[in-house]
């Protein structure tokens, strides 16, 4: 079903429950399967993000409906000296060959050393 429908004006509004912002940072990915093994990872960039959900690329084509944990690399440092990442656990809601969207379920901010 689309998130968006016609105005009277003619154009289409996004009836998205929040905002999405166009933020590009660094993230790696690991999509979880049975008992939280680890099936596939990979890495990308957000493309957008909201409080409900993420748009970042991928390596290749990730099936839909399975667990995912996400570390972006987050631009504010702890006390700015201490550098942060995102990390999000969330359901995959979209996949094509190169993007995929999550819808967050969890997150938390942790600290990070030279990696993600």
């Amino acid at each position: 079903m689309s998130k968006r429908r016609l105005q009277s004006s003619g154009r289409l509004a996004d009836r998205r429950a929040s905002s999405r912002l166009p933020i590009e940072r660094e993230v790696r990915y690991k999509v979880l399967g049975v008992k939280k093994s680890v099936t596939c990872v990979g890495s990308g960039k957000t493309l957008n993000m909201s409080s409900r959900g993420i748009l970042f690329t991928t390596e290749s084509t990730l099936q839909v409906g399975a667990s995912v944990e996400i570390a972006i690399s987050w631009p504010v440092q702890l006390d700015e000296t201490t550098h942060l990442k995102l990390v999000v656990l969330g359901e995959l809601v979209r996949s094509d060959e190169r993007r995929a969207v999550v819808s967050i379920q969890r997150y938390e901010f942790k600290t990070r050393g030279l990696n993600l």
